[in-house]
């Protein structure tokens, strides 16, 4: 799931990709991946909001203009599925389940530029910084690597610090060298790195599997989503990570969130096959939060399609 500048919410379901604009309350199918054993495992808009990137279990990505709802461009080149998907600029990187990491410039007819040997096992986890200065990685090797975006052969910092996959990885939005990064089941730690001094600055135990991690500029905040044995939502204040409180009401592991343009709204899918949508992080007149958070279902089975 991925929501887009212009205010469109992008959610594969297994091989089908809907779009959802929720300022018009409209929702429609973009397009089915053509072999039915294949299925959608990674999205990502473009900056201009307009094309979707869609990584593909068969490993190939394919660029999509969501405004004339046809594909513009097929990428192949990976072996088996990717999970990862980030933008820089009109450079696209894209995480595999071998642990590559391919680059791809998507303003040239031959896009693929270079590919880095980045682990030992699938890059679950994968971001450009905002400025376009550093690439993280993380891997279901444990490992979290940062790239530079002027030599990228070798990491410039490498941690070994989680003790399970690193999926949940989120550059902060007003202090580019800060990074959120959140471990696996066997880790539940949230670690908050500097990344010009390359030190972790604060940790904090959350006991429950970390699936994502999404910053709030409007009120400098960090959400984290997690997996068993919670399956809820945890808001925390930066940069003490002092709890505000627990979002709950999916049944299962939370995959992934997502913010709309104006940071007002919280998106959150789960595998519970729906998608929730949680208001109360816009910024009022008095620059204070609103007392309370409302909670707003969204069944994606259940979109009206058209």
């Amino acid at each position: 799931m991925d929501w887009s500048s212009n205010g469109n919410l992008a959610i594969a379901l297994y091989n089908t990709l809907y779009i959802w604009n929720y300022i018009e309350d409209r929702a429609w199918m973009l397009f089915h991946v053509e072999n039915a054993l294949d299925y959608i495992s990674s999205v990502a808009w473009i900056e201009d909001g307009y094309v979707v990137a869609v990584g593909i279990s068969s490993g190939i990505i394919q660029l999509w203009d969501t405004v004339g709802e046809k594909l513009l461009r097929t990428m192949i080149g990976h072996i088996g599925r990717i999970p990862s998907l980030s933008w820089n600029a009109y450079i696209l990187s894209s995480g595999s389940q071998t642990g590559y990491i391919h680059h791809h410039d998507v303003r040239i007819p031959s896009q693929y530029i270079y590919s880095i040997s980045a682990h030992d096992k699938e890059v679950c986890g994968l971001t450009w910084s905002p400025n376009g200065q550093y690439l993280a990685s993380g891997g279901n090797d444990n490992q979290l690597h940062i790239w530079s975006s002027i030599n990228q052969n070798i990491p410039t910092y490498t941690t070994s610090d989680h003790s399970s996959a690193v999926k949940a990885i989120k550059w902060c939005p007003w202090k580019h060298n800060v990074l959120a990064t959140g471990g696996g089941i066997d880790d539940e730690i949230i670690r908050i790195w500097n990344i010009n001094i390359r030190t972790c600055i604060k940790s904090i135990e959350t006991n429950s599997q970390i699936c994502d991690l999404l910053w709030i500029e409007n009120h400098h905040e960090l959400v984290s989503a997690h997996g068993e044995p919670s399956n809820n939502l945890i808001v925390w204040k930066y940069p003490n990570l002092r709890k505000l409180t627990e979002l709950k009401g999916h049944r299962s592991r939370v995959l992934s969130l997502a913010i709309s343009p104006e940071g007002s709204t919280l998106a959150s899918a789960a595998a519970d096959e729906t998608v929730r949508l949680w208001e109360g992080f816009e910024v009022s007149k008095d620059k204070k939060r609103r007392n309370a958070v409302t909670i707003y279902n969204a069944d994606i089975f259940s979109m009206s399609i058209r």
